[in-house]
């Protein structure tokens, strides 16, 4: 399977518009919801997975941090408990999205060390060799060019930064394979639909997550973006995998 394939995946089919403009009306539509969704659906193992991927940048002490795809903020704010960095800026597409993030910023007081931008994942405005670290949070796949997002983190990080990518991934094994489809292509889009009243928005999650190159593959599109050395480390029965990367 090939990285292009996450470029045909658009959370609204039969409709016009690329599959970036579409994530983004996407998440403006589920923005109010997508927390207590997020959590719920994955019976809270999201947070444990979060706090992993965040401890290991531990020992290289990043100090200014991005992370891309930021969304409601919930990883960003979680770098902060765990590595107390000077600085994070967050980057998303959806206002929606990061509306929530200012509100949570706001109410904790972290103005100074954490700020949010409207901006493409993929084209990052930001010079060369900036950032210590760069995060990522289930945030990948919904790249409308995966490669050339891959790219443009490793552009944005100084040499001997790290990337850490938190994404879904495709258990292989009997019977946590069959249990995971039925339950992400069944219950998931059910609950969803309920809750946020977006149908589209969780029939999108399984297909997204079906669709993405992930384990060795995406450590193979890492390194072909110039990352030095990748990590690959499945988490929970291979539901998730956390990236790490060297440049």
């Amino acid at each position: 399977m090939t990285s292009n394939d996450t470029t045909t995946v658009k959370p609204y089919k039969g409709q016009e518009g690329a599959k970036k403009e579409q994530v983004a009306d996407m998440f403006n539509n589920i923005s109010k919801t997508y927390d207590f969704l997020n959590h719920f659906l994955s019976l809270g193992i999201d947070i444990i997975w979060r706090k992993k991927a965040i401890r290991s940048l531990k020992s290289s002490q990043p100090q200014l941090m991005l992370d891309v795809a930021t969304g409601t903020g919930d990883f960003a704010l979680e770098s902060i408990k765990i590595l107390n960095p000077k600085k994070i800026i967050g980057v998303d597409i959806s206002q929606g999205m990061l509306d929530v993030a200012k509100e949570k910023i706001a109410k904790q007081g972290l103005q100074e060390q954490f700020e949010v931008h409207l901006g493409d994942s993929e084209q990052l405005n930001f010079d060369d060799n900036t950032f210590d670290a760069v995060t990522v949070a289930f945030g990948v796949r919904n790249f409308e060019n995966l490669e050339k997002g891959i790219s443009d983190i490793c552009r944005v990080l100084k040499p001997g930064g790290r990337a850490i990518i938190l994404e879904f991934s495709n258990p292989k094994g009997f019977p946590i394979k069959q249990l995971y489809n039925f339950y992400f292509h069944a219950v998931t889009p059910t609950i969803g639909k309920l809750f946020s009243k977006d149908s589209s928005a969780y029939e999108y999650l399984p297909e997204s997550v079906a669709n993405f190159p992930d384990g060795d593959n995406f450590a193979q599109i890492m390194k072909n973006a110039g990352f030095k050395s990748t990590k690959v480390r499945p988490q929970t029965f291979g539901i998730c995998t956390i990236y790490e990367a060297v440049k």
